[in-house]
């Protein structure tokens, strides 16, 4: 068991998303958009998204439409959140904490504050050194946010553990 453990979190010690100034801002295609998030996923061994996932969040106004058929930066920090949080949140319930994130802190913070409980909640639950988060200050939704993705992390680990354990 402990052998399974040390292997999993090997593998996902170097788990970093990019930072909002980070994702490209030249637009990228639909399917170079599922490429560069799946890229970034890959470790997480997260269901990728595809292209029908990502018109399905546009066309349930998850995320705008593409402009001239190509994602910006915006879309794509939205669809790295969506693809994380889809695995413990209704698409309904992810919409809602999406858009109270964006009208408090702006795109920008809210992407990045994301990247980092995730990273957190992902060394966290895989058994990896992490920093103390300060918890002064946490607001509802930094709260919820901080749940939601301790539990994609848990839900992850958890499918690492069974699949290792099936081989």
């Amino acid at each position: 068991m402990q052998q399974i453990k040390e292997m999993i979190s090997s593998e996902i010690a170097s788990f970093r998303l990019p930072r909002y100034d980070d994702i490209p801002n030249v637009g990228l295609y639909l399917e170079q958009t599922v490429h560069y998030i799946c890229e970034y996923l890959s470790p997480l061994y997260q269901d990728a998204v595809t292209g029908s996932m990502i018109s399905n969040y546009v066309k349930k106004k998850m995320i705008a439409s593409p402009i001239r058929k190509q994602y910006n930066r915006e879309q794509i920090a939205e669809l790295l959140f969506i693809s994380m949080a889809k695995s413990v949140l209704s698409l309904d319930n992810i919409a809602v904490l999406l858009k109270i994130r964006k009208e408090r802190y702006g795109i920008k913070e809210a992407y990045n504050e994301f990247c980092e409980i995730l990273e957190q909640a992902v060394r966290q639950v895989f058994g990896l050194p992490v920093e103390t988060m300060n918890s002064d200050d946490v607001s509802e939704d930094q709260e919820i946010l901080r749940y939601t993705m301790i539990a994609a992390a848990n839900k992850l680990y958890l499918e690492q553990w069974i699949r290792r354990c099936a081989q």
